[in-house]
This record gives structure tokens, sequence and C-alpha cells, in this order.
């Protein structure tokens, strides 16, 4: 510890660590310079670095360096169910390893605190306008998933420094942002910012608090979570200033859906972006929070806003202690943080967004930065008057229509506005169209107070948005079955249908198998296109119905004003309410008693948790980088969703085979997400998603869409899965070759596993999305990118060829790819390793995150590895 910047904070009782001061000591002046997150990453190597790196490591952030790491070590982890329990399971196996091995398994425990919510396992089996949809969904998440609970209910005593929150309560993300951040610590008397990372794309929402917090994978996690400091290189920190105040009847989902887009075109990719300027400070933080929600659409790692009064009055709002905010305003202002300290900060690179600019927008048809303007859907090819027939669906129906994710529902203006739009269609006798499920699922039970406060939740059911859970539901493709004759006319008549959400996420095959698209609106929206119906239909000037004259009734007619909006919410969003919904939820007292067993008793039958294999088959064996045949071979922004999916499972899939043979039954397969504790179901997820197009399966010159390949060197096309489990009795080493955003989307760790458990031992991409590099390398995997100007095509592969990879694995290097084609020609391809770090490259020598830490671990204990 850095002890002699440890200071008294003023008007306080607490220490803190005088970053301005150690920084300044290097560069005089250089503080006041810093962009926000540099200030905060300063603090960290000042409070926690080695004294013998702290000159070095902060040189780096002083000169904006980019040749050295510099270690980080986050305040707490945050994790989903999914992601958490999973990272969770692989520590369980850990701990067997550990016992196996002569080690002590109870020591193995997160050294940093971690938060688990359970919240992505909901599916939304009963629709918004069933009675009593909430309880039968909990029943039905509850009895499918007895045994992730059951292992979930035993990590809570088994293992020190986790807090469960179980399900049914909300969104990690809306919790994170309404209750558990603090923004600035106070620990074993120190005041210091709130870091965290956490095991989910969307970690940034608490961005807009002014909180660093990083998606990453489930594996990069578990190294956090185990102690080790996660070692970044500095990062690009873009400053984006919003000017301008928003048109009346825009709302935050329409503004994030252009900055999107926006950013998307400016090449933001692993950026950090800090948002300023009089646009900025005229946004509630709800609306900030919508922005920073979506930093992984914009394809950055964070999207941050300054500490502001915006801040204190929504710490306030939502319940926090007074003396916690007291606090946060006092540290922000102290050292630097708050708003007014910015001004001088110098950005390598700016960027300018006007908030006038922006109208009502949705994002689709599968992609959240293809924004579309409501008034262009027609010229767009997308909406538009269609011969339709009596008593038949629409070309387009709209067959899902879904208030959900934390991105819109932790807003209240935007959930207030879709209970005053619905409000006004009910007075109108507007009605959804009957082949519309329709469901409101809060990230937030706070959201349901304000709302009966409001008299709007009423209103909302009336329309058929009932509430049908607190998580995260069809934004994570948990939208559940449809109606059987909904779906047969579907099937049957081939219908181009979609769905539309307040999501974040619209990638293909995502939401529903047989909703073709998807595309991302307001709230408010959402109820609009329930009553359309269709999504060929002009939303700003078609006629949704007729009221009892018989007049022609639009959108313009029911779209509440602003000042009716931000007069109800700040009449019914209460303090009181938030602490009547967290103050119970966080009462977390745990008995650890003498009697828990430190190893997990696994369930033989079990097809949800299972003993993780990192110990065997393919990632037992060496990894020689030679004679590779190609699994895929891929085009550019292929997704996490792509790599494995984490919808519904079909009957006719692989793991749909796999779960009748372990007799469950079709009604309770849930989705892939569900099952990533038992690597049996899920890795026979690898490369499930029906939309996929792998280049080496074609048919008169055209990609076939599905999840297949061409097994070699017999040339036969097959299942995917089919391949992968042939390769694997094989002990064939196997290479995937891919373009440019290789791994966008979700962090999601078993797309990664799935590849390495298969066989997988190199990727060769035009580029990779930062967490599934990371995900990659904690799984064994070495990323390689090809050199600017050389790709697939350049190089005509199609995926018979065999590969080699040589040369000396170290940060940054180039290697070499052999190539050896069918008629034994070769090619020798430079290309870059794309081990960022020493850290990385530690990581990826081991095998992976887990066996890294088990010959650290067993080193320390003086064991043998």
């Amino acid at each position: 510890m850095n002890s002699q910047y440890r200071k008294s904070l003023p008007n306080s009782n607490l220490d803190y660590f005088d970053t301005e001061e150690a920084v300044n000591a290097i560069k005089p002046g250089a503080y006041e310079k810093l962009p926000y997150s540099l200030k905060v990453y300063a603090e960290n190597l000042v409070r926690k670095c080695d004294p013998a790196m702290l000159g070095a490591s902060l040189d780096q952030i002083i000169e904006r360096k980019r040749d050295m790491d510099f270690p980080w070590f986050p305040s707490r982890v945050v994790c989903h169910d999914i992601l958490g329990q999973t990272a969770l399971v692989d520590l369980a196996g850990l701990r067997d390893a550990i016992a196996a091995k002569g080690g002590d398994p109870s020591k193995v425990n997160p050294v940093v605190p971690t938060q688990l919510i359970v919240d992505h396992s909901l599916a939304v089996e009963h629709a918004g306008f069933e009675d009593g949809a909430f309880d039968k969904n909990r029943a039905i998440e509850d009895r499918r998933n007895e045994d992730r609970f059951h292992f979930i209910n035993w990590t809570k005593t088994a293992f020190r420094n986790i807090d469960v929150i179980p399900p049914g309560n909300g969104i990690m993300h809306q919790i994170n942002l309404e209750k558990m951040s603090p923004v600035v610590h106070a620990r074993d008397g120190v005041a210091f910012p709130d870091t965290l990372v956490g095991t989910d794309s969307h970690t940034p929402h608490v961005d807009a608090l002014g909180v660093i917090a990083i998606g990453v994978g489930g594996l990069e996690a578990e190294s956090v979570m185990l102690g080790r400091a996660s070692y970044l290189r500095l990062p690009d920190i873009i400053g984006v200033e919003l000017t301008g105040k928003r048109q009346p009847g825009i709302t935050a989902t329409d503004i994030v859906l252009a900055i999107t887009e926006f950013l998307r075109n400016e090449k933001v990719v692993s950026t950090y972006l800090e948002f300023f300027g009089e646009g900025a400070a005229d946004l509630t933080l709800g609306d900030r929070a919508t922005i920073s929600n979506m930093t992984p659409e914009f394809g950055a790692t964070a999207a941050m806003f300054y500490i502001d009064e915006r801040t204190i009055e929504y710490l306030t709002l939502t319940g926090r202690d007074e003396k916690q905010v007291k606090l946060v305003e006092n540290y922000a202002k102290h050292t630097g943080l708050w708003a007014d300290s910015m001004k001088n900060a110098e950005y390598e690179r700016k960027l300018t967004f006007d908030l006038s600019s922006v109208g009502r927008n949705i994002a689709g048809p599968s992609n959240p930065h293809r924004r579309v303007s409501t008034a262009d859907l027609a010229s767009k090819g997308i909406s538009g008057v269609v011969e339709n027939e009596e008593g038949l669906m629409p070309d387009g129906a709209v067959i899902i229509a879904a208030i959900t994710s934390c991105t819109n529902t932790s807003n209240p203006r935007n959930v207030i506005a879709a209970g005053l739009i619905a409000r006004n269609a009910n007075k109108l006798g507007l009605t959804r169209k009957p082949w519309v499920k329709t469901s409101l699922a809060p990230g937030s039970k706070a959201v349901q107070l304000y709302l009966e406060d409001a008299n709007l939740l009423p209103e909302l059911e009336q329309l058929g948005f009932g509430i049908v859970g607190f998580a995260c539901t069809t934004c994570n493709g948990m939208s559940g079955a449809l109606d059987p004759v909904i779906q047969k006319e579907v099937v049957e008549r081939d219908l181009y249908a979609t769905a539309v959400l307040s999501g974040n996420r619209n990638f293909d095959g995502r939401i529903h198998p047989y909703a073709k698209q998807a595309f991302l609106a307001s709230p408010p929206l959402v109820v609009a296109y329930a009553i359309a119906g269709t999504i060929r239909f002009d939303i700003e000037k078609d006629i949704l119905g007729t009221d009892q004259q018989g007049n022609p009734i639009r959108l313009m007619d029911i779209w509440p004003s602003d000042e009716e909006i931000d007069a109800i919410v700040a009449q019914s969003v209460k303090p009181e309410q938030f602490k009547k919904v967290y103050d119970p939820m966080f009462d977390l007292t745990v008995d650890y008693g003498d009697h828990i067993d430190p190893l997990y008793q696994w369930r033989p039958k079990s097809t949800y948790i299972r003993r993780p294999p990192y110990w065997e088959g393919a990632l037992a064996a060496p990894r020689t980088m030679k004679g590779m045949r190609a699994l895929a071979v891929l085009g550019d922004n292929i997704t996490t969703d792509h790599l494995s999916p984490s919808n519904a499972i079909m009957r006719d899939s692989a793991a749909g085979e796999y779960l009748l043979s372990m007799d469950v039954p079709e009604v309770d397969f849930n989705s892939y997400a569900t099952h990533r504790g038992d690597h049996l179901t899920a890795q026979r997820a690898t490369f499930a998603n029906p939309k996929l197009l792998n280049e080496m399966v074609q048919e008169n010159g055209e990609v076939v869409q599905g999840s297949l390949t061409r097994l070699e060197p017999e040339g036969k096309v097959m299942r995917m899965w089919d391949a992968i489990e042939t390769y694997m009795q094989r002990k064939q080493p196997l290479i995937i070759v891919a373009g440019a955003d290789y791994g966008q989307g979700s962090s999601r760790d078993w797309a990664a596993k799935g590849v390495r458990l298969a066989g997988v031992e190199v990727i060769v991409a035009e580029g990779f999305e930062r967490i599934h590099r990371t995900n990659l390398i904690g799984m064994g995997v070495l990323p390689v990118e090809f050199h600017a100007g050389t790709t697939r095509h350049t190089l005509e592969i199609d995926g018979s060829e065999t590969f080699d990879v040589t040369g000396e694995c170290q940060p940054g290097a180039t290697l070499t790819l052999h190539i050896t084609r069918k008629n034994g020609d070769t090619v020798e391809v430079p290309v870059k390793c794309r081990l960022d770090t020493a850290e990385e490259l530690s990581v990826y020598e081991a095998g992976g995150v887990l066996q890294r830490f088990a010959q650290d671990f067993l080193e320390s204990e003086g064991q043998s590895a």
C-alpha cells in the first residue's frame, strides 16, 4: 500500500488516497487534464498497486502510453445466474481438482465480494393477458431449474464472500443501478470509487452513475473473483459531447438507438466513452442509464457520465442512505470526479452528437445499430400497406410485443410513457391484436409500485401488458412458447412474423424461433405496435382504429405529452418504494455453520449442473497447432448467439435429442442458457444457431444457412454437432477462420468453452470483440489476427485445407499461419498474436483461467499441479 498518499477526507471520518498529489508528483498539473476514467484508474493504482510498480503504471496513464500493462483491482464482481452459476460450477470443479491433488478445497473462495442475481432463467410461458401470469411463470421457473437452484443455494453457504439474490426480484443491472452500487465505497476506514466487473455485456449500465463497470466473460470474472488483478492496456478514451435538447415526444430509447448507429459508424469498438456537455447535463439519470446500458451495442467497453447533481438526485430518489449520498458528493467534489472539475479533461479524440436531431426510431430487423426512423419505415420496405385476408394474421405480424429489459424499465420516464399510452388507448377503445403475445417484465419491483401509485398498471393490464416476471425474459430470448394455433399458422403460411421489444438485442434467431426478425423500440412504441399488430404499418400515419364516433385514431392521438410524463414521474416515483423493495431483499445474513461439505455432490442425471471437464479430454491434451482442420469459415459480425445460442431448445436439435435421451420431457427443455452448468448439454449448442452461414457449405455458389459444416477430408456436409463428435473421436485439432468483429454480443463464456471442448485450438479472424477474445484466452484458445488487407477471401480459403501456426507466442508477436491446400500447395501468412498482455500470455500458457489458478494455488500450498 502506498501509505504516504493516505489522507483524511474533509467533512468525514474516513480516509482517502490523494491521487491528485500522486499524479502531479510525476507531472505537475497532469491530474486535472485526465479523463474521468483515468482518474478512477489512477486512484485504484495509488491505493492497491505494488509501490514498486506505481510510478511506471501511473506514467502509462499520465502520458497516455500503451506499451505496458497496469493492474486494476475491481472492488466487486456482479453475476447473473447463467454465467454466475457457470462460474461457480467452474469453482466447484476447481475445488474437486484441488482436493484430488491433496489441497484444501475449502480455501478456494472468491476473494473479491461477489453478488449473484438470479434473473436470466424465467421464461414467459404465460403472457401478460393471462390471470396469475407472474405466479405461473415463477412456478415453472422453479420446477425447470430445480437442479440449478439447488446448486446456487449450496453456494450461499459453501463459498465465502458471495451474496445471492433469489429469483423473482429483478434484473442484475437494474438492481445494481437502483441499490447495489454505492458509487463511493467506505471500507476499512477508507473511501474510494466503486468499480466492478460483471458477467454480462450490459454491466456498463451503472456507468451512468460515474461507476466504471465493465462487462467480462465468466472466465475473466472467475479470475477477478479469485483475486487476480485484471491487467489493462490504456484504453482509447473518447469524449462525446452531447449538444442540444431532445424534441418533444422523443424518448431515451429513440436517443440511444440514434447514438448506437452514430457510434458504430464512428468505429468506437473497445473504447471508453465519456459523455459530457449541456445535452448530457440535461438528461435524467434514467436517460443516462438507457444510454450506458447499450455500450456493447456501440461496440464500446464503457460509457461514462460524470458525477453531478443529477447523480445525487437519483441516489436520493432510489432511497440510498442520506450519509451515503453525502459521502458521494463530498468525495467526488474533493477528488476531482465532480462534473465541474472535468472541464479541463483532455481527450485524444472527441465526437459531437446533437440530441435535437433525434426523431422517433426503432432498430432492426436484426441489429441494434440498424436504426430506422418510424417515419421512414415504408420507404425502407419494412412497413407499407399489404393485402391481408380477413380472419388471418397479416404479413409482418407482430407475434411478440414485450416491455422488457433493464435498458428501458430502469428509466421511469419510459415506463410511465408506456402506461399513459395504454391509458389513452383504452379510453378510445383500442385493443391489442389477438395474435400478439404481450408482456411486461420490469427489472425491478419498484416499477410495479410506482405504476400502481400512478394508477397505470391496470391500464397496461387491460391491453395485455400485465407483469409476467421481474427478469430479463424476452430480451434474453426467454419469450416462451407461442399459442399453438398461432404457431401453426406462422409455420403453415410461412409468415414473415416479427417481435417488437424494448430490449437491447435483436440478433437473428435470438428472440423466438418463429419470430424471423425483431425490432427494438421504446416501451410506448411497443404498446402501439401491439395495437397495430404488424410491422408493415406506418406507425406515424396509419390508422390504429376508430373511436365510438367512427373517427380515425392515429399514434399522435394517444401519445402523451412530455409535461404529463414528467409530472407523473415527479408525483409517483418515490424513495420509500425503493426502500420497501430493497431493504428486505438485501437482508443477507448467512449461517455458515460447520456442516457444509466443501465439495458439491454432483447429481449424475442432472442436465443442468455437472462437474466441468477441464482436466480431461481435449483440454488435457497438449495444443500442437499442427494439422488443424477448419470447423467453420465465417463472415463478419459473427455473434456469440451464432457461436452458442441462448434461446429455446428445439426437439430436433442436437441438444434436444440429448435431453430426450436423458428422459427430459420436451415441455421442460428450457433454454440453452439455463443448461450452461452441464457441459454435455451446453457443448451441443456450439454453432447450433439455425441462422449460421458457414461458407464451407454452399450450393450453386450460395452459402447454405443452418447449423452445418463439411467434414474433412471426406468433404461430407453434415450437422455441425455430428461433425464435432466425429472430430472429437478422432482427436482432430481444429481451427476457425472468420472475418471482422468476431464474437460480437453477449459476454457468453460458452461461446469459447464450446469450441474448445470441440478441439478448436486457434481462431484466425480479421478482428475480435474484446470480451469474447478474453474468453477464448480463458479457455486456452489462441486468437490470431490477419494483417490489414489479408482475409479468407484473398487467401481463397474454402475449408478443405489444413493449418499450422508457428512462432513464439508473445503479446502482439507476429506468428506464421501455414496453409496446406488439398492439392498440396502451401501458403505462409503472417498473423498477429492477440495475446495482448503478459497476464493473458500467462493464462494461455497454463491452458486457461482455472488451470492457471490451480497451478498457482497448488504451488503456494506446496503441492504438485
